[in-house]
């Protein structure tokens, strides 16, 4: 098992977690535990406001980068962990109660 599949297991684990998924640079879902559906929001949106944030934190400061992102609802909590170092620029999100 990859670091990736035991970090995303892991997260799974948790209580409360209803899914991951791990988007690539161009918002498209490449792993996920979530339905198809909610899959295709999900790595829609929040591949636009995770690209929206990051341009933010580059505005402000460009020598900064953004590292995590966390949007709570009154049903949900979302965290986004984009990934700055490999060339796929891959996202992971996890969505919990």
């Amino acid at each position: 098992m990859t670091e990736v599949e035991e970090t995303l297991k892991r997260i799974q684990s948790h209580k409360g977690v209803i899914g991951t998924m791990v988007i690539n640079a161009e918002g498209i879902p490449i792993r996920t535990t979530l339905d198809n559906s909610t899959t295709v929001q999900y790595a829609g949106l929040l591949h636009q406001l995770t690209m929206k944030a990051k341009s933010t934190v580059r505005d402000i400061d460009p020598q900064n980068d953004l590292t995590f992102l966390r949007i709570r609802s009154k049903k949900h909590e979302i965290m986004v962990a984009p990934v700055i170092k490999t060339d796929a620029g891959s996202t992971a999100l996890g969505l919990s109660e």
